[in-house]
């Protein structure tokens, strides 16, 4: 690939990049591929001690089945560095001048604070662990699992109380990190209580595949509270947390953890006056810029992105999506060309051995945007009814009234459930009707299979319910 130009007058441009992970170290890693550190100065602010990792790894090292938290970092701060990437760890970005084009940044470690100038700037700046204004929210044994460093000090917390007996823990929310996290707890031998706002765990499915998410956790071990509140964290005379209020209810605890969710970090980017969306994440046009910003670009979890079912912006925090923000950024602020048109919001995860995913729109998000819809659930095998370790699956799938077009599928079953779920994705991807998903060619044999996919039994009975509908 030839070299490109430099900026007019032979200026070396400089690049800007607040935030060490997925996000921002991909477009810095893309940039510096495209132009050399003779055409373009990358310097990078991250404020924590690890850049470039899986945070979606973490209940998996808590848990035990990742040993190595070192396994979870993809490429090191020095590794970075030997690209000719000046990453800066331990030092936050407190302040973006757009109009002089520059940030200040303070070392965590010395308090010293400098300012830095920028040609072109990429804010990826990740998304915040909800924290509920409640007493004791902020009390020691407390812990967030939204980065690394949460996760080396929730780790550091149960080393301190390693072999006590009837140790207990209470995670708040019954979200992916919430379920994940009291799988993760179980597995270290605690007592766990998951406590959850809503009637049933895995909110972003509907209420009735959700139960099977709780009779799986229920078969676990995990005592489960449904509809509750937290109301307040409870303390010890050392201040340190004892357990968690409800309404009408305590539940002791040794440790608490914090699953509710995240909302987009952009306390920096408001206070700059940059564009911000209903959700509270910044809003970029296609190639991932910051609208009406020319030289500004955002990507990962402090985004919001086009949700391609919906055709509205919503605020998905995904690894997936922030490392494809980060490459095409990375190709725009090198002077070649990438977009990023949108999502469908595919996610998949597991409670021990069961499978849950999702794709598209839920009952109430096709309801939030006026859409008429029918809906089939099946009850299905991951393998042929004859085969050894077949395992029951439940297959939900949502369809437009009247055009049958896909809008949404929930998958929740045992082994080869989980990833069904991209078949949906694509045919959401590609706009096909129920009808069309019929006739897809998929593979069979009897070890993965029934010989009709448990996909396509409910896009059969999903086409049936439109043709009814009329």
């Amino acid at each position: 690939m030839s070299r490109m130009r430099r900026t007019s007058g032979g200026k070396r441009e400089r690049l800007v990049v607040v935030g060490g992970d997925a996000a921002g170290m991909s477009a810095a890693s893309r940039a510096r591929r495209l132009k050399g550190p003779e055409e373009l100065e990358i310097t990078a602010f991250e404020r924590g001690r690890f850049s470039s990792y899986s945070a979606c790894g973490i209940p998996y090292w808590v848990g035990g089945a990742v040993a190595d938290r070192d396994a979870l970092v993809a490429r090191t701060p020095e590794e970075h560095r030997e690209r000719a990437i000046d990453l800066r760890m331990r030092t936050e970005v407190t302040e973006i001048d757009v109009a002089a084009g520059r940030v200040r940044a303070r070392d965590l470690s010395t308090g010293a604070q400098t300012w830095t100038g920028y040609d072109k700037l990429v804010i990826a700046t990740g998304a915040r662990p909800v924290r509920p204004p409640i007493p004791g929210i902020d009390a020691p044994g407390v812990h967030g699992v939204q980065t690394l460093d949460d996760g080396q000090a929730l780790l550091d917390a149960l080393e301190e109380i390693e072999g006590r007996d009837g140790r207990r823990a209470v995670v708040v929310g019954a979200g992916y990190i919430g379920v994940e996290m009291a799988e993760a707890l179980m597995r270290r031998g605690y007592t766990v209580t998951l406590v959850d706002r809503r009637e049933q765990p895995m909110a972003t499915l509907d209420p009735d595949m959700g139960a099977l998410v709780r009779g799986a956790l229920d078969d676990l071990g995990v005592t489960t509270v449904s509809g509750a509140d937290v109301v307040g964290i409870l303390t010890g005379d050392d201040g340190r947390a004892r357990g968690v209020a409800v309404k009408d209810a305590e539940y002791p605890a040794d440790v608490v953890v914090l699953g509710i969710g995240v909302r987009p970090e952009t306390g920096l980017a408001r206070a700059a006056g940059l564009p911000l969306g209903v959700y509270g994440g910044l809003l970029t046009d296609l190639s991932m810029r910051v609208r009406g910003c020319g030289n500004i670009w955002a990507g990962g979890d402090c985004v919001e992105v086009l949700d391609l079912v919906s055709g509205r912006e919503r605020h998905i925090a995904l690894g997936t999506h922030a490392n494809k923000h980060g490459q095409v950024i990375g190709a725009n602020v090198a002077g070649g060309y990438g977009t990023f048109p949108g999502v469908v919001g595919t996610a998949v995860s597991k409670v021990c051995d069961l499978e849950i995913a999702r794709t598209g729109l839920r009952e109430k998000d096709a309801q939030a945007v006026g859409l008429k819809y029918v809906t089939a659930t099946i009850e299905a095998t991951n393998s042929a009814g004859y085969y050894p370790g077949a395992a029951p699956m439940t297959v939900k799938m949502l369809a437009e009234r009247r055009t049958g077009r896909l809008l949404g599928v929930q998958i929740v079953g045992r082994e080869g459930a989980g990833k069904r779920v991209d078949v949906a994705a694509t045919a959401l991807t590609a706009g096909m009707t129920v009808e069309q998903l019929t006739a897809l060619d998929l593979g069979y044999a009897p070890p993965f299979s029934p010989v009709w996919d448990p996909v396509l039994v409910a896009a059969r009975r999903a086409a049936s319910a439109v043709r009814d509908a009329g």
